[in-house]
């Protein structure tokens, strides 16, 4: 079922793009603009947009969003979540808010494999991201062991869940889950649209069992891994999946201008 609002109406789409650690602030500024010109009025009605640039990018970012008026959200990848303290080399979600962050990734599966963020540290950011007036995109999924173990739907179940664990109903509706296999993160490898629809229903299954129908159907669940334009149209035609978590993909502005594109079909 595609995320509805409050009054059963469909939400947009949401799409971003995951520029991970690429591009310097120069570049940031040329990427923003470039892809603003490819885009038109009809694709931010049907799509919501946001762009996720490393922190040195955001500031440039948005600086060049809000004086050109280009109505593209700006997300952050990451965040700590203390307000503030001696963390040195760490981002706090109030210094993000500051900067008119809208959203915030996550848990993406790069933080849990390198980075060793377990369930509770992501559930800890994603109460602060809250907390601080910002959307978390709560990444879920699994590796290519699990999913050959047949343990796909309990992994995924038990990540949104712990997810949002102490998160109220109201806050949990406006969040959005990124399902991203991590075996397709980077690889080149996809799921294939059904086997994403299939694992994104189990996903708002487990948030439904845990909240209630209507919470779990207005939450945005999008698919990341390995998302590109030559897959996109048909990833978007799944009527579960409700937006793209891009990652490379995102890194060339005519490339996500596509994306974008098809996301709005």
């Amino acid at each position: 079922m595609t995320a509805t609002t409050g009054d059963d109406e469909p939400r947009k789409p949401l799409i971003a793009g995951n520029w991970k650690m690429h591009h310097d602030h120069f570049t940031a500024i040329q990427y923003t603009q470039k892809l603003s010109y490819l885009l038109t009025e009809d694709d931010y009605e049907l799509v919501d947009v946001v762009l996720c640039p490393p922190f040195t990018d955001i500031r440039s970012v948005q600086t060049t969003l809000e004086s050109d008026e280009i109505p593209i959200a700006l997300g952050a990848q990451n965040c700590y979540f203390e307000k503030e303290g001696a963390f040195t080399g760490e981002v706090s979600p109030l210094m993000l808010a500051k900067l008119n962050v809208s959203y915030v990734i996550v848990g993406h599966s790069e933080r849990r494999q390198f980075f060793a963020e377990t369930d509770d540290v992501v559930n800890r950011k994603v109460r602060a991201v809250i907390a601080n007036g910002m959307t978390p995109i709560a990444c879920v999924g699994e590796t290519l062991e699990e999913r050959e173990a047949g343990g796909t739907d309990s992994k995924v179940s038990s990540q949104v869940v712990n997810a949002f664990d102490g998160v109220k109903k109201v806050d949990v509706s406006a969040s959005v889950v990124a399902y991203e296999p991590i075996w397709a993160i980077g690889t080149g490898r996809t799921a294939t649209p059904e086997d994403a629809e299939v694992t994104i229903a189990v996903i708002r299954a487990a948030l439904a069992e845990r909240f209630d129908g209507a919470t779990a159907d207005a939450v945005r669940i999008q698919y990341g891994g390995s998302a590109k334009p030559g897959n996109a149209a048909e990833l978007m035609g799944r009527p579960g999946i409700d937006g793209l978590l891009v990652g490379g993909a995102s890194l060339d502005p005519e490339d996500f201008g596509r994306i974008i594109r098809y996301g709005s079909t």
